[in-house]
Parts: structure tokens; C-alpha cells; sequence
């Protein structure tokens, strides 16, 4: 048995991404942020669709085509494939702590 709030990095200067399943139809990862953004000139445009929901903080994603979204603890939002977005920030008093299923 695992805790998704445990065993948290003390060092966050990057942004950490830890697989926590990983099948061949589906991934599941734990993302924890702090203070972090995606690059300027970057969009993440994935080849799957994916699940995304804020358990602990808040964070701003931006979308190319799409209207701002603002997520707090609890939100969770679909993104499909292709759908190009960056995270446009988080916190950077403290954690945000992401579940992302990529699917």
C-alpha cells in the first residue's frame, strides 16, 4: 500500500513526474509542482488522451484553441489527444500534488 501524499520530494526546483502504473493501454502518474510552468515557446501535445485532477494546490493550464482553465483541489479535467496546452502556473508557496491518467 501506497499514499499519493507521501514521500514527497524536499528538493522541487524541477517540476517531478513519478509513474506510478504503466500498461500499454494506460499510465498513471503522480506530478507535484511548485511554482512551476511549462516553457514559453512549449505545448504539450500528447498522443493520448488524458485525465487530470488536483488533489492538493491549484494551477492555470492554458490551452491553444480553448479558454483558460483554473484548477483547484478536487477539479479535474479530460484533455484529448492533440489537444495542445501548457501549465500556465502553480503556486509557488506550495505544492500542488497532480493524479494524471494517460489513456
Amino acid at each position: 500500500m501506497s499514499n499519493i501524499f507521501a514521500a514527497l520530494p524536499e528538493n522541487l526546483t524541477e517540476e517531478v513526474f513519478e509513474t506510478l502504473i504503466d500498461s500499454d493501454k494506460v499510465t498513471i502518474e503522480r506530478i507535484i509542482s511548485k511554482g512551476h510552468s511549462s516553457p514559453q515557446t512549449g505545448w504539450y501535445d500528447q498522443e493520448s488522451n488524458e485525465w487530470v485532477i488536483v488533489l492538493k494546490g491549484e494551477a492555470k493550464l492554458g490551452f491553444e484553441n480553448k479558454p483558460d482553465v483554473h484548477l483547484k483541489e478536487g477539479d479535474y479535467i479530460n484533455i484529448a489527444a492533440h489537444c495542445r496546452h501548457r501549465v500556465i502556473s502553480t503556486p509557488p508557496n506550495k505544492e500542488t500534488i497532480w493524479l494524471a491518467i494517460h489513456y
